[in-house]
């Protein structure tokens, strides 16, 4: 492989030899130079080349291989012309998203984003209209080609995004069967934080002559920026955000949401519960955008809550806080977000809400900036009485101060005391309960309770060991316990099964060459689970029993019965349940290459 070495960054896009359609676009959403990953990639990537990246997330290298697909795409071929490869859904949807902004003006111009966990309906709809730009999660592009309903003959480029993180998920086998299927003249850009071992392997087996560029990663947030998590789910959400308002003294705050619907409620239901709150989004006309800025300047406002598009370039020095309500799919734009306070040498803080199911998008999230975020304690109802009682004995304190300019209410006090046979305490307690506002609603302590658990559980699988594969390499991302004695064919002798957790069989096993991290993919993608929620596996001859989380939604249910692995539908159920009725006949999966014979064995293979 040949190395390239980082260039000096380009003054502007225009000098990377990038059509002026595009250059324009990215001028109008504020790209002023590009980045060094952008000045090193995009061109060799215009002139053909495969591309072997070494970048962090969050240094902009989806706009640098986005960019010459954009600038080569035929728009008069309805079929797919790249294939951009990502772990997860949510960085799908993002890169999707990506194209489609950056194709503003391509008429015509179609991306799709493909992803387990979504009915396969749209999908559908959407490959049969026709589009240039597929961008997809290793296992369901893979059941696209397996159906036929995905076709790569038109392929031009391939993207592997974020490779490391594909094979950690046990997508090894995925990828290298969807670069077997896509023409051997298309062009390929790998790019990845780190190059361990696996994706050397891929590299090496799937790339010609590659650029090989590294980009030396930097802290990328300020280091006065104390920054934290707190693991919540989203109907505990309003809950907890009510009680850090109560109890963390802050001067003004910015609640960063995803949609724009969403800054509008949020900032309601604030404001019914007493807090000096108002939205700022896109759908606002520009003098209310700019009054809510003057009274967050001004300090007759302490809150906002407001989408990325509307708070960019948003410089408040008062915000001493941001709060993430919904994690970003991007460490970019978490990035850009947490800017928004820590300025003019001031420190601030940021706090991020993250689901259990998001921890993925918070390592990411790591990773990039190069700072941990740590976990916060939420305010106990305690905490949350002292400061209410503190910022009442100061507005006591302020209104003695206070000669009330003539308007003394002592003589009216005094008159309903005596009139009634109460004492002025009995008056001013009465008073005090009037201006108090309720007390901190209990049901956030129920729904710190819930999120504890699942906290707890969280830890408790990270430390459970990896099942090793007989060549030393993990099997998967899933942090499944260490194999019990090994269980006969009728399931004897397997271990008991975990509390909060409920076995299921799925219809896959040893003899169809599954391995635990394609299990793991599948349901990870197709259920939307976290892979450390995913529990014991043990593979027997022709079925495999797998622990996940009880109280698993019956749609989750049935979209996992009917997924497939290794050409077989999962048809999943307890472990205990009747065996359901044959699955519908799948179309062949393609031939297996040379020296994939099925193994034998006479039992199960523990994983």
């Amino acid at each position: 492989m040949s190395a390239a070495s980082t260039p000096a960054v380009p003054s502007s896009f225009a000098e990377l030899g990038l059509p002026p359609t595009l250059v324009a676009v990215l001028a109008a959403v504020g790209y002023e130079a590009p980045s060094p990953i952008q000045a090193a990639t995009i061109p060799p990537l215009m002139e053909g080349r495969d591309v072997l990246g070494m970048a962090q997330t969050g240094t902009g290298k989806t706009a640098a291989f986005a960019l010459p697909v954009l600038a080569r795409v035929n728009l008069g071929l309805a079929a797919p012309q790249a294939l951009v490869l990502t772990p997860t859904r949510e960085l799908a949807i993002q890169v999707a998203e990506a194209f489609q902004r950056y194709a503003a003006t391509l008429p015509g111009f179609r991306v799709l984003p493909i992803y387990g966990g979504q009915h396969y309906q749209p999908q559908l709809s959407g490959l049969r209209r026709g589009v240039h730009v597929v961008v997809g999660t290793p296992g369901r592009v893979r059941d696209h080609l397996t159906r036929g309903t995905l076709k790569l003959d038109q392929i031009t480029t391939v993207v592997l995004d974020e490779a490391d993180e594909m094979l950690k998920m046990g997508f090894a086998d995925e990828v290298d069967f969807i670069l077997q299927q896509a023409p051997k003249t298309r062009q390929v850009a790998l790019f990845s934080a780190t190059m361990p071992t696996a994706v050397r392997r891929i590299a090496q087996t799937h790339l010609r002559d590659p650029a090989e560029i590294t980009i030396a990663s930097k802290t990328r947030t300020a280091a006065d920026v104390k920054q934290r998590y707190w693991l919540v789910s989203g109907a505990h959400k309003m809950e907890a955000v009510t009680r850090i308002l109560e109890a963390e003294p802050f001067d003004a705050m910015i609640v960063f949401s995803r949609t724009k619907a969403m800054t509008t409620e949020l900032a309601e239901k604030l404001q019914a519960r007493g807090f000096s709150a108002a939205a700022l989004n896109g759908d606002m006309p520009q003098n209310e955008r700019e009054r809510t800025v003057a009274r967050l300047k001004d300090g007759s406002l302490d809150i906002i809550v407001a989408t990325d598009v509307a708070a960019r370039g948003l410089d408040v020095e008062r915000i001493s806080h941001v709060l993430n309500y919904d994690i970003p799919t991007d460490s970019e734009s978490y990035i850009h977000r947490i800017g928004r306070t820590g300025r003019a040498g001031r420190s601030g803080e940021a706090i991020v809400f993250v689901a259990p199911r998001e921890r993925g998008l918070l390592r990411v999230i790591e990773r990039a900036t190069r700072q941990p975020i740590t976990e916060m304690r939420l305010p106990t109802l305690q905490d949350v009485y002292a400061r209410r009682e503190a910022r009442f004995r100061d507005q006591v304190l302020e209104a003695v101060a206070d000669d009330g300019h003539g308007n003394d209410p002592r003589p009216l006090l005094e008159s309903i005391a005596a009139d009634n046979n109460l004492s002025i305490l009995d008056v001013a307690a009465a008073l005090a309960r009037l201006v108090r506002g309720p007390a901190a609603s209990a049901e956030v302590d129920r729904a710190q309770a819930s999120v504890t658990q699942a906290s707890a559980r969280g830890p408790a699988a990270r430390e459970r060991p990896r099942r090793e594969r007989p060549d030393g390499e993990s099997a998967g991302a899933a942090p499944v316990t260490a194999a019990a004695p090994r269980p006969d064919r009728a399931g004897k002798g397997t271990s008991p099964v975990p509390p909060g957790m409920v076995r299921y069989r799925v219809e896959v096993g040893y003899e169809h060459q599954l391995r635990p991290g394609q299990l793991v993919g599948a349901i990870a993608n197709e259920a939307d689970l976290d892979s450390q929620y995913i529990g014991r596996i043990d593979i027997f001859d022709d079925y495999t029993h797998i622990d996940l989380p009880e109280g698993m939604p019956p749609a989750t249910s049935r979209i996992l019965a009917k997924a497939w692995v290794c050409g077989r539908q999962l048809r999943l159920r307890p472990a205990d349940a009747p065996a359901p009725a044959a699955p519908s006949p799948r179309p062949p999966r393609p031939p297996r290459a040379p020296g994939g014979s099925k193994p034998k064995s006479a039992g199960p293979r523990k994983s």
